[in-house]
């Protein structure tokens, strides 16, 4: 996945002009000719499996994302000093704190439930996630996890793109770039958004950034019509149809040959294709009603609380269990787990919906024999701050939080790194996003320095010129 210039400018004679065209003109052809290749290369290497680096530790990736910032000091990460100093200001040997809203000098809030000990490894865990508490045995938690910004835009597209600017490819767009598709009816990257209003930073969180269109998340949602515009058109048959796409791909080949290679358009194009193929795919792929009552069950869809999250992690199963590569899931709309004003209520409500499904996702992917192939992720943008806001609220902490995963090559019932006593900021075995997009890259097969993306005169990569391999988490 490496790209290399080789074009050669220098030349040690000088040629007229009348000359040098006459000379060049072939050459010039042969270029359009070598575009035009490359182009239909391109695009059957969309549609294929590739091979990564080395031998994988996992095939694919479920997400789950917890848009706002859960609070990892609530729910994975027991901090006795917040108890004792309850109600007081932040002990001045902790230093400067750098916050959103003059919060540091709050009084310091502690854990809003009780947290208990676990499984056999005994990692401990809040009671806001009592099903979730009974699958610790299977997470490796990481608690020194931190990146670079407070603001939420900025920290979603860092923790999903390796960047706090907009418009870099997203780690499913390279997942999906490196390891192509399994399943041609259907994406290699799909992304299954929370219905209410939208994350913040919005779609790029999953763009393709550089990366060929194509590479994108495809957005599947819950309900009649998971996929917007997929139907076929009433009155019009396969055949026809087929007979449709067949000259629209003639017509758009035509025009694709005259503007070189263009990877917005390839991509377009493309996208018919796999659209018509998706008609028959998708629907089946997305029809979880089949699956029988205990599995329904299991993931909380027969409850009002659990069922919308559920489904959508129901769904993921289903997909990845068909050849999709990447599967993302949002918890939280506009403001989701963002806690400010009530961290007992916010993270209540979201427990609630999140807590049950996830451990049923878990479940079903062991019993299934999937879960030694998959790596699930579970955490937000960032954490959340030890002292107080409007009394019963936290504000945004990117500065140290936590981070679990699941499944193959990673250890199980594990804890690496810690924050400091009051949960403020990553200090043992720390891992910026840099270093935990390394590691996702690494257990898919893929070293992060090498998969890189000819872009603007330089080799673009996730992890920009940063990242290691955590090698201690994995199995």
């Amino acid at each position: 996945m490496t790209h290399t210039n080789n074009s050669n400018l220098n030349t040690h004679r000088s040629w007229s002009r009348r000359e040098f065209l006459s000379r060049s003109g072939g050459g010039l052809g042969a270029l359009a000719c070598a575009s035009l290749l490359a182009t239909e290369q391109q695009a059957q290497a969309n549609q294929t499996a590739r091979a990564p680096h080395f031998a994988p530790r996992v095939k694919q990736v479920i997400y789950l994302f917890m848009h706002g910032g859960p609070s990892h000091v609530d729910l994975f990460d027991p901090k006795p000093v917040l108890e004792k100093y309850a109600g007081k200001p932040l002990p001045e040997s902790f230093g400067n704190v750098m916050t959103r809203r003059k919060v540091g000098q709050n009084p310091l809030l502690p854990s809003v439930k009780k947290f208990r000990k676990h499984g056999e490894s005994g990692i401990e865990v809040s009671e806001f996630l009592p099903h979730l508490a009974g699958q610790v045995d299977e997470l490796c938690v990481l608690r020194g996890v931190h990146g670079d910004s407070v603001n939420h835009p900025q920290s979603v597209y860092q923790m999903n793109t390796g960047s706090i600017l907009m418009g870099k490819p997203s780690l499913g767009s390279w997942v999906s770039y490196g390891l192509g598709t399994e399943n041609q009816n259907l994406p290699g990257f799909v992304v299954m958004p929370d219905r209410g209003t939208g994350i913040k930073g919005g779609p790029p969180a999953w763009g393709s950034g550089f990366l060929p269109a194509t590479y994108q998340g495809t957005t599947v949602r819950t309900g009649e019509t998971p996929i917007l515009h997929l139907d076929r058109p009433k009155g019009i048959n396969e055949h026809q149809q087929r007979n449709m796409l067949d000259f629209i791909n003639s017509q758009n080949r035509e025009h694709l040959r005259a503007r070189g290679l263009d990877g917005e358009l390839e991509a377009r194009i493309e996208s018919y294709e796999l659209a018509f193929r998706m008609q028959a795919a998708a629907p089946e792929a997305m029809n979880f009603r089949e699956e029988p009552s205990h599995i329904q069950q299991l993931y909380g869809i027969d409850q009002p609380e659990t069922n919308e999250f559920g489904t959508r992690c129901l769904l993921a199963r289903r997909l990845i269990e068909r050849g999709v590569r990447f599967v993302q899931l949002y918890s939280g709309d506009t403001n989701g787990w963002d806690a400010h004003a009530d961290v007992l209520q916010n993270h209540s409500h979201y427990c609630q919906a999140t807590d049950l499904p996830i451990a049923g996702l878990l479940t079903d992917l062991r019993q299934r024999g999937l879960l030694d192939e998959t790596l699930v992720i579970w955490g937000g943008e960032f954490g959340r701050m030890p002292m107080s806001e409007q009394g019963k609220g936290r504000d945004h902490n990117p500065w140290g939080y936590t981070v679990w995963m699941a499944g193959g090559g990673v250890k199980p019932g594990f804890t690496y790194g810690a924050t400091d006593d009051v949960g403020l900021r990553a200090v043992e075995q720390t891992v910026h996003i840099h270093d935990l997009h390394a590691t996702i890259l690494h257990l898919l097969g893929f070293d992060h320095e090498l998969l890189t993306y000819f872009h603007n005169g330089r080799d673009e990569r996730l992890t920009d010129v940063a990242g290691r391999v955590v090698h201690e988490i994995l199995a």
